[in-house]
């Protein structure tokens, strides 16, 4: 990735944090699939056939719902119950959930060591000993193997859902860097996120790529082409990968650019003194909180002039993207917020930017994007609608949008109405 798309964004997420939400749930199926497991075992050791060939032990059920008490809160399990044939009153205990013990051991423990869970199976031994105690420890492997695959399968099945059922508007994209190396080789993560007609916002692809090179993304677009995305997107946001719009240009060469503010921004700054960045923000800012696109070029002007002499590096920076980084005002001014930045992904992945980078050592990448594809879409859950999500059916239909007004004919620009 170039310096210019290399941007540190720390953004607090403005979801309910996707972590807690998933190692809860996979806690529920682990503590789940290992009594399952128990049980099994149980049945193997304990039972024998009956004289007429039937089973002796046999599962009938289960005994009512019960809780444990963890540091995610309280985690629903399930214990099966025996039915014993052949009438000698056998039943089964589980030692993972006691009758009359509830609460998990080391709590304090739970969310690194299921978060590494989820990062390494060879850790799965250690996971479960800090949630249920020593006892625990080694349990099944089958139950690590068997918790991966169904993440594997959710993602195999998010990349083969069909996209034509919707009209996809408005596109995010970017490259998520991950401060972690799987099979010795830095982990990228490609992203894309749409904005339907209806103004929901869904994650499309998340992909795996080598850096950000034109062949990844191309790749990425031509499987969403693949799976129904045929109409073109309206507009696509991102950050200055030179990649991923060289492959726009060749798959949606009718969709238009828009540069993310966030990323230009922190770059341009990136390239000036520190003494000198506070009030250059500032004059950045006039430039994209402009009312109308002939005010912005006036303060990119003014930008220019100001620090170009002294530094042609930054200036140059922000002047090559010029028309790009503006394209916004032709698109209801409601929606501004939305396209001038790549937030819905950054803010999405800081968390699980976060975590992974906490995380050191070679790992495994079918452990990791299953992973990473799992807190998106538990994430997507509390992602708003569009602001003014009404007026996305007259940019599908071509309106014309004048610094974020509707245009009524090609002399005037009436005021619009409220439509959200």
């Amino acid at each position: 990735m170039s310096n210019d798309n290399v941007v540190s964004l720390h953004q607090p997420a403005r979801f309910h944090d996707a972590l807690t939400a998933l190692l809860r749930e996979q806690a529920q199926q682990l503590i789940q699939r290992a009594v399952m497991d128990e049980f099994a075992r149980f049945l193997e050791v304990e039972g024998s056939t009956c004289p007429d060939g039937r089973r002796e032990l046999v599962r009938a059920g289960f005994l009512p719902e019960r809780e444990i008490l963890t540091g995610l809160g309280p985690v629903p399990v399930k214990v099966p119950k025996v039915r014993d044939r052949a009438g000698r009153g056998r039943v089964f205990r589980s030692e993972l959930v006691p009758p009359y013990v509830r609460k998990a051991a080391s709590v304090e423990a739970v969310l690194p060591w299921l978060y590494l869970y989820g990062i390494s199976a060879e850790r799965m031994g250690e996971a479960l000993a800090a949630l249920l105690g020593e006892r625990a420890k080694g349990l099944s492997a089958a139950t690590i193997g068997r918790l991966k695959a169904t993440w594997r399968d959710e993602y195999a099945a998010f990349r083969s859902a069909p996209l034509d059922r919707d009209r996809w508007v408005y596109l995010w994209v970017d490259g998520i860097h991950f401060g972690i190396r799987a099979d010795n080789a830095p982990l990228c993560a490609l992203v894309v996120i749409g904005v339907d007609e209806r103004g929901n916002k869904h994650l499309l692809a998340i992909e795996e790529g080598y850096r950000e090179s034109t062949q990844s993304w191309r790749e990425v677009l031509l499987h969403l082409k693949a799976r129904g995305l045929a109409v073109p997107p309206e507009l696509a946001v991102g950050d200055g990968a030179m990649g991923f719009w060289a492959a726009l240009a060749e798959v949606y060469p009718a969709t238009r650019q828009q540069r993310c503010w966030v990323h230009k921004t922190a770059n341009v700054l990136n390239r000036l003194p520190k003494g000198v960045q506070r009030k250059a923000k500032a004059d950045l800012q006039a430039i994209w909180m402009a009312a109308t696109r002939a005010e912005a070029h006036r303060a990119f002007d003014r930008f220019i002039a100001v620090y170009g002499a002294k530094y042609p590096k930054a200036a140059e920076l922000l002047r090559k993207d010029r028309e790009q980084l503006l394209t916004f005002y032709d698109f209801p001014a409601e929606h501004w917020r939305h396209l001038r930045t790549t937030n819905p992904i950054e803010s999405t992945f800081a968390t699980v930017r976060h975590r992974t980078d906490r995380t050191r050592g070679a790992i495994s990448r079918d452990s990791i994007v299953p992973l990473v594809f799992k807190l998106a879409k538990i994430a997507e859950t509390h992602w708003r609608k569009l602001n003014g999500f009404a007026w996305l059916a007259k940019v599908i239909t071509g309106v014309r949008f004048r610094d974020g007004v509707e245009v009524r004919d090609d002399a005037t620009a009436q005021t619009h109405s409220a439509a959200a």
